[in-house]
């Protein structure tokens, strides 16, 4: 876990000062949770959670949103500040802050995406097949948003189709009983072994 987050902290900046890791994959994958184990390693790194800046109206069309409010004033040295989407209410919050510290976290689906692939220093993939991952999903959500899972499992095909992420990830992340394995990515890691973890988060990277 620490060599991970050794390994990130290394990494050249990519968007102003700060290093940009997505974190991508199919909803239900477990990336919030990755995610959060991941910037407590990093030592509290900031966590951008992209179902803050979609909202039902945009399922996937918030690519300007997300460069308005947070990526160029990353690219400027910035705090960025965005308005996050309360999905019960259905409508969008107070600002928050999100701060350009030295390395933030985006996660969710689209993180890959090609508008954000130039500002990422490494995109991360939940390497979960999707009819696992979105079984997981509509257990976790109940059935009080089946509907919801009906409008986005084909929103989602599509969108990946169309733009996929996968293909252009550093590394794969794949959950094991003994916790996370995570392997170089289609685009090749920085070395060739694979690391597991014991219960205590992510593995080392790669």
């Amino acid at each position: 876990m620490h060599q991970l987050a050794s390994r990130l902290r290394r990494l050249p900046p990519s968007c102003g000062p700060v290093r940009l890791i997505g974190v991508d994959g199919h909803a239900g994958s477990g990336k919030s949770t990755f995610a959060a184990a991941l910037a407590e390693a990093i030592g509290g790194a900031p966590v951008l959670h992209l179902d803050d800046i979609a909202s039902h109206a945009r399922l996937f069309a918030w690519t300007e949103q997300l460069l308005t409010q947070v990526i160029e004033p990353f690219e400027r040295g910035e705090s960025a500040r965005y308005t996050p989407y309360d999905w019960r209410a259905r409508r969008f919050g107070a600002p928050r802050t999100l701060p350009a510290e030295p390395v933030v976290l985006v996660e969710g689906v689209g993180a890959g995406r090609r508008a954000l692939r130039p500002v990422l220093s490494c995109l991360l993939w939940m390497d979960v097949p999707a009819e696992q991952a979105w079984a997981r999903g509509r257990s976790r959500d109940g059935e009080e948003q089946r509907e919801f899972w009906d409008g986005w499992v084909p929103a989602e095909l599509g969108h990946f189709a169309a733009d996929p992420s996968r293909p252009y990830a550093d590394a794969l992340v794949r959950q094991s009983p003994e916790g996370y394995e995570v392997l170089p990515g289609p685009r090749g890691g920085p070395g060739p072994h694979q690391d597991v973890t014991h219960g205590e988060g992510p593995a080392a990277m790669w």
